[in-house]
């Protein structure tokens, strides 16, 4: 089977969600200064309005502002794109929180806004863009997870749970999907300095600045790779860590995490 198209600015709009802050909104910038015109969502309209003045171009990038949990309101803001901006060639679908929870706090309610957000959030967005990119047989999907999602971790119940359900939809949409054509990729980042971040009181090996991972990101994206994680010296040593029995995967995880509480 040859590669999917992956799809240039000429084939349509960009469209990147959680673009207020963090990997998203660099990576819209990013794709901006390539070219794109840039639909960004996220519920925070003021902030959104900010970073569209920063497009290298008046128009580039345009705020769309969105609640992904509402399901409905994405069907409308997706009709809304199409309907002003073109078809929607490429999906970033990074909307997502982290809340450090632990077994002697756990909240079912705020475990359910995080799977909300983060899981059923990135499937409202999938049903409203499938559609039409399985009829043009053309379109480009990037998943935002987790190296949290690759195995359990200590104070990220909801996080790394939700995560992981992310890696495997991914996995399981590529092989469903690129029968049409279409490209999907699935994008697993390690410590990257966001406000995401800044909330966590442990050791962040290899942190890396927002700006270069978006830089690292994009670059990826025009690549035939489907998992795109970074910093690689970090993401390298989780990836082998996924292969260890639990015996020696707990015994190391207990050593680098605080045990909370």
């Amino acid at each position: 089977m040859s590669s999917p198209y992956t799809p240039r600015p000429g084939d349509g709009v960009a469209w990147v969600t959680g673009a207020s802050s963090g990997i998203g909104e660099h990576v819209a910038l990013r794709l901006a200064r390539e070219g794109w015109t840039v639909v960004i969502s996220a519920r925070r309209a003021e902030v959104l309005a900010a970073i569209a003045e920063r497009a290298p171009k008046p128009g580039r990038i345009v705020p769309l502002a969105l609640d992904v949990t509402d399901r409905d309101a994405v069907g409308r803001a997706v009709a809304e794109i199409r309907e002003r901006h073109g078809e929607i060639a490429l999906a970033v679908l990074n909307a997502g929180t982290y809340q450090p929870d632990a077994a002697d706090s756990l909240d079912a309610a705020s475990f359910r806004a995080t799977h909300e957000l983060n899981v059923m959030g990135t499937v409202h967005c999938l049903e409203a863009v499938l559609p039409a990119m399985i009829a043009r047989r053309r379109g480009h999907l990037v998943i935002v997870s987790s190296v949290a999602g690759y195995r359990g971790l200590p104070r990220a119940l909801a996080y790394g749970s939700s995560k992981a359900a992310l890696i495997n939809l991914a996995e399981s949409l590529k092989m469903d999907i690129e029968r049409f054509g279409l490209k999907t990729q699935l994008v697993n980042p390690g410590f990257i300095r966001t406000p995401l971040t800044d909330r966590n009181d442990f050791p962040m090996p290899f942190l890396m600045p927002v700006e270069d991972a978006a830089e690292r990101m994009v670059a990826e994206m025009k690549s035939d790779r489907f998992e795109i994680t970074f910093p690689r010296r970090f993401t390298f040593l989780l990836q082998r860590l996924r292969c260890l029995p639990y015996p020696a995967y707990f015994a190391l995880a207990r050593r680098a995490m605080p045990k909370g509480g």
